[in-house]
């Protein structure tokens, strides 16, 4: 199989600089649609167009089986400006937009896949799915709309597999683990009414840059003094705006943040308490507090049986050394979680990190890169999930 994937490594490479080129924002992926459309049909696929941008393309739909495969990428790019010297060849053309998260490899890796799988098609006795899916990164969340339109459904999907790139881990490893494995996003905007008026009389009004800086510090302890310590919760304030110039107290402030958490349940506990503690703290200045909170992805929970399968695929092909198994999840979320809803599945994170062509950066950091030789690693995990 190495000398397959080394023949075929050229074009997944130039598959992936002409993604990272052309970076599209969510939902509005319409020239990585047109791409990812021409390879597929070229190679034959039969191909499907649930919703405005993406596709799922079908090998083998004829194929009566009762096991579906299913395995995801993800297409869309996110608003950063790129920067750096390890991607000069290929920076982003698109200004303020580029793929600094990896869905660029996520996509070129699954196109060589396809061009493998047609390769096998012979030897493959299950109907297989390519889903590629847009607008990872922007609630509601693609892969939300891939399932709220029934196309996994109606041809039969059994089992969903998908992948990330990793800057944690180094090249030739595979990390994973089974059960929770990423958290839920949830989203929220917390509005501070208070009453302005002149910088020099504040007695004559309700300051809520005061009344904010208050609630951003109470709120601090909402994980610490109301969450169960065995569980895993994180609130964090990414936003404040509030003012214009330096000598006006404003009439509100707005604030925006994350809370990240296993637990639907427990996400609205939280959401409750810091909408009490705002509100109690606006109220004792005389002002108002009002949340707005905004129910992100599920959380993503490997199913083990799936999971043990790419845990035998990964030492089968790559050795035991190549496996890192994960001993806590992350808090980053993931809209894969959609699919894991309603089918067993494994996501995993595929390793990129390489001092030698600087891919060290954090996901979403504007110098972010994947060592592109990562995808000789994942490129054979589907194929041989294909074949098995």
């Amino acid at each position: 199989m190495s000398n397959e994937i080394d023949l075929l490594f050229p074009k997944m490479v130039a598959h992936r600089r002409h993604l990272h080129q052309h970076p599209e924002l969510s939902y509005k992926e319409f020239e990585t649609t047109a791409y990812i459309i021409k390879v597929l049909s070229t190679l034959g696929y039969e191909i499907h167009r649930p919703l405005e941008t993406g596709v799922v393309a079908v090998l083998n739909p004829e194929v009566k089986s009762s096991k579906v495969l299913a395995f995801r990428a993800d297409i869309d790019a996110l608003p950063i400006s790129e920067e750096g010297d390890a991607k000069q060849a290929f920076l982003s053309k698109n200004p303020g937009v580029a793929h600094c998260c990896g869905h660029d490899m996520h996509t070129a890796n699954m196109l060589g896949v396809a061009e493998l799988l047609k390769a096998h098609q012979a030897e493959i006795k299950h109907k297989i799915v390519l889903i590629f899916q847009p607008a990872e990164e922007k609630l509601p969340g693609g892969g939300r709309l891939i399932m709220e339109s029934g196309i996994l459904q109606k041809l039969g999907v059994t089992e969903v597999y998908g992948l990330h790139t990793s800057p944690k881990h180094s090249v030739g490893t595979i990390a994973l683990k089974s059960g929770p494995l990423m958290a839920r996003p949830d989203e929220f905007i917390l509005t501070i009414k208070g009453r302005g008026g002149h910088a020099a009389a504040p007695h004559d009004a309700v300051d809520p840059i005061v009344i904010a800086a208050q609630v951003v510090t109470t709120i601090q302890s909402v994980v610490s003094r109301t969450v169960d310590p065995t569980e895993s919760a994180v609130v964090t304030i990414g936003s404040i705006h509030g003012g214009t110039v330096h000598n006006v107290i404003p009439e509100k402030v707005e604030m925006k943040g994350t809370v990240r958490t296993f637990r639907k349940e427990l996400a609205e506990k939280i959401s409750h308490t810091i909408e009490q503690t705002a509100k109690g703290i606006a109220h004792a200045f005389g002002g108002d507090a009002e949340l707005q909170f905004d129910p992100g992805y599920p959380a993503v929970i490997n199913t083990p049986e799936t999971t043990d399968i790419i845990r035998g695929i990964v030492k089968e092909l790559y050795g035991e050394q190549a496996l890192i198994e994960m001993e806590k999840p992350i808090m980053a979320g993931e809209d894969f979680a959609f699919y894991q809803e309603e089918f067993p599945g494994t996501f995993f994170f595929l390793g990129t990190s390489s001092e030698e062509t600087q891919s060290v950066f954090p996901w979403h950091h504007p110098k972010y890169n994947a060592d592109e030789n990562g995808m000789k690693i994942a490129a054979p995990i589907f194929l041989r999930l294909a074949l098995s």
